[in-house]
């Protein structure tokens, strides 16, 4: 049976999920699959490459540059993160992702991304990240706070809009038992955001507009499923204890290491409890 790595997004958050996975590096913590959404994906490529600590590396080296988030950015490029700093000079230059590594390693690692014209999650399997950096960045462009972004004709937005916590998707791959990394707590439920600037904004995209709308239905319907799985054996589930003191678009390097802590010590306190499972 096939294990497979699951994790979830939430744009800041997703600095918790950074310290899960480098303690999982730490301890030799290997998954046959990888499949990530919005940060969720943007960290699990490091957990593919083996570069132990890059995501707190840069994260706390540049979380004030205002290229790497800001609402400046939003206003000049339409993107709160600069498109070019985040994923052509950041991982090129500043601090170089691996991606010899990331092909050598034979991991299938797969992105969620929503299609904005279906209004479907589509799992894209990215062999060569930095020639497929684009389904990358679609996977975290958060509506309205990024553009859309076009590949091959088509148009993407933020994979957690159609599939947060892809259980079910990655199970029909054939991943029989998954280790899920969620950055909520297990008593948080999702609520309708009822948001009229997402409704004006992809006003000409209805099938966008019902994912949206049933973004919370889907979410706590997900959250069932997992603790079902929890219950039968086949799911292993780390997530912080208590909601995560960090908003979305946190840029203080102090609360943003305080957050990969708590992944760091959340999931060192269940490596006997993962290894046993395993």
């Amino acid at each position: 049976m096939k294990t497979g790595l699951i994790l979830e997004g939430g744009a800041m958050r997703g600095i918790y999920t950074a310290g899960v996975l480098d303690v999982l590096m730490e301890h030799r913590i290997a998954a046959d699959g990888v499949i990530g959404v919005s940060a969720g994906a943007i960290h699990g490529c490091n957990y593919v490459s083996g570069q132990q600590g890059r995501s707190i590396r840069y994260y706390k080296k540049y979380a004030r540059d205002p290229r790497f988030l800001s609402f400046r950015s939003l206003l000049k490029t339409g993107n709160m993160v600069d498109t070019d700093f985040c994923y052509r000079e950041l991982p090129c230059a500043l601090d170089p992702f691996d991606n010899e590594a990331f092909r050598n390693a034979r991991i299938p690692f797969y992105v969620v991304c929503t299609n904005v014209d279906t209004g479907a999650a589509e799992y894209i399997l990215l062999d060569d990240l930095m020639a497929q950096i684009d389904y990358l960045r679609a996977s975290a462009s958060m509506p309205l706070a990024a553009r859309t972004v076009r590949i091959n004709g088509r148009r993407y937005l933020d994979g957690g809009v159609a599939d947060s916590v892809p259980v079910r998707a990655f199970e029909e791959m054939g991943y029989g038992r998954n280790i899920v990394v969620l950055t909520r707590p297990a008593d948080y439920v999702k609520f309708s955001e009822n948001n009229p600037l997402l409704r004006l904004r992809y006003a000409g995209y209805p099938a966008f507009r019902r994912a949206m709308a049933r973004r919370h239905i889907v979410y706590n319907q997900t959250m069932d499923l997992i603790a079902r799985r929890v219950r039968e054996g086949t799911a292993f589930v780390i997530r912080p204890r208590s909601a995560l003191p960090i908003g979305r678009t946190e840029t203080d390097p102090e609360k943003i290491e305080a957050v990969y802590r708590m992944g760091r010590a959340d999931a060192e306190s269940r490596m006997a409890a993962l290894r046993a499972w395993l």
